[in-house]
Order: structure tokens, then sequence, then C-alpha cells
């Protein structure tokens, strides 16, 4: 069996610095043998660059998926190639920089991991997620001889990620949702083996709307006028899932949604 426990969407200062400090914890409670994090908020909540990233790798992580706002630091692009291990979304058009998907080898077997991006009001359009996923799984199964995949889907509506979920069901061992920063209840394995949850959550500010500050937002609700959207502050809700696979097989055998505040370390 392999444990992976994914950690949703990081935001700012406080998700990074709540990520370093717990993963030795949440490593030793689930048992997790790998680990992947959503980092595309990690930069000020706009995108991750590459000394952030390297960070979050230093500290255990063994893979990083983006989304929306991968391309918000301007240095990561010329990074991204010599990184195999942070992705961009799978369904960009050819030739753009960095990797759509990685399989890294563990003691206990090869583990893919594939970023996807929807299409439904969320920017910029990308290509079809549905077809692309689709072709990406069975080039890791039948190419790469990979059985245990998961895949982060980055998108912003339910429905289009939990028909990413049905299409993918049993090429895949994972579905996990991310961009919406707020963690779904809806865990479940669907009827060919995959482990599916519509959104895993943020790791960030608990106190604010989505990991920032609320008064501008509020404001900006209320007047409709442009405003800034600060990083909230601590405490921090870390939010995921721990995902058990069946390594020969690649199928699902449960998934558990976490939720945990986490206050501020001592300096």
């Amino acid at each position: 069996m392999i444990t992976i426990l994914f950690i949703g969407d990081v935001v700012g200062e406080p998700g990074r610095t709540a990520v370093k400090h717990m993963l030795p914890e949440l490593k030793r409670e689930h048992g997790a043998d790998f680990i992947i994090v959503n980092g595309e908020n990690a930069a000020a909540g706009r995108g991750i660059t590459p000394r952030l990233a390297q960070e979050l790798l230093h500290a255990g992580v063994d893979v990083i998926t983006t989304g929306d706002h991968v391309w918000d630091q301007a240095e990561l692009a010329p990074w991204m190639e010599s990184e195999p291990r942070v992705l961009r979304p799978v369904n960009y058009p050819q030739g753009t920089p960095g990797h759509g998907s990685v399989v890294v080898e563990t003691p206990k077997g090869k583990i893919a991991v594939m970023q996807v991006q929807g299409r439904s009001f969320i920017q910029p359009p990308l290509e079809n997620p549905f077809l692309i996923s689709e072709a990406e799984a069975k080039r890791l199964r039948e190419e790469k001889g990979v059985r245990v995949i998961f895949v982060d889907m980055h998108a912003e509506t339910t429905s289009e990620k939990i028909s990413t979920g049905y299409n993918l069901d049993g090429l895949v061992s994972a579905v996990v949702g991310t961009h919406t920063h707020v963690q779904t209840a809806d865990e479940t394995i669907l009827e060919s083996g995959t482990a599916y949850l519509t959104d895993a959550g943020m790791c960030g500010p608990a106190v604010g709307v989505l990991g920032r500050e609320r008064e501008p937002i509020l404001q900006r609700f209320r007047t409709s006028m442009p405003a800034k959207f600060p990083v909230a502050n601590w405490p921090v809700r870390l939010c995921g899932a721990v995902v058990q696979i069946d390594e020969a097989t690649g199928r699902a055998l449960s998934i558990a949604r976490i939720s945990k505040i986490v206050e501020k370390p001592a300096s």
C-alpha cells in the first residue's frame, strides 16, 4: 500500500510556514509515503517563485502542483524546465515551458502526478482538460508503466471537477480538486477504483476570505471599487486529503479529508 498526503492551495507566508512546520507531524500521523502540495498561491497569494518552491521541496514535499496563477512570478517559467517536480497544467499548448506531469521513483514503486486545469469560468482558456488528461493518463500507464497516478484538478466549478473524476475513473488512482480554497465533504471511491474529492481546501489564513484580509474584500463587494487583497495572518487552516492506494493495481483503498487549525510557531 502507498499512502499519499495531498495539501491544498498554500496561501502566502503563513501557509508556507504552516506546511513546513507541520509536515513531520503529518507524515508520522498518517504514515505518508509521498507528499504533494499545491503551491500556486505561495508567493504572497499569487504564484510561486523558484526559491519558495525549493524551500517546500527541501522541507519534504515530493511534488508541487500549481494552477491558473502559475505564471504570476516571471522567474518561474525559465526555471521550471530544470525542476520537473514543479508542475503546470498539462493542458497548456505544446511548447509551453515546464511539465504537466512527472513520474517519481520511490521505494514503493513509481508514482505519477498530473496537473489539469479546467475551462469553466477560469483564465486562461486551455486545451480540453478531459481529452488531454485522459490521453496523458493512458500514456503514463502504457509507456511509463505507472499504476499509481494522482491528479490535481484545478478548476472553478464543481461540475467540471466531478465530471473529470468520472472521466478518469479506473485510469488514475485519485482525482482531487483545488482552486476554490474551501474543502468539500464528498470524498469517495468511484466505481472503478479512483479516489475523488471535489476540493481539498487551502492551507492559508483561517480568519479572512479565502486566505486574504477580509476588510478590502468586503469593501470591494460593497462599493465595486478596485482594491488590493493582502494575505491575512495567523492562525492557518491546513486542509488536504490522505489517499491509500494498492501499489500493484493503482486502485484506491481509502480517502480521508484532513483539516486542522495551526497556530503560529514560536520563533
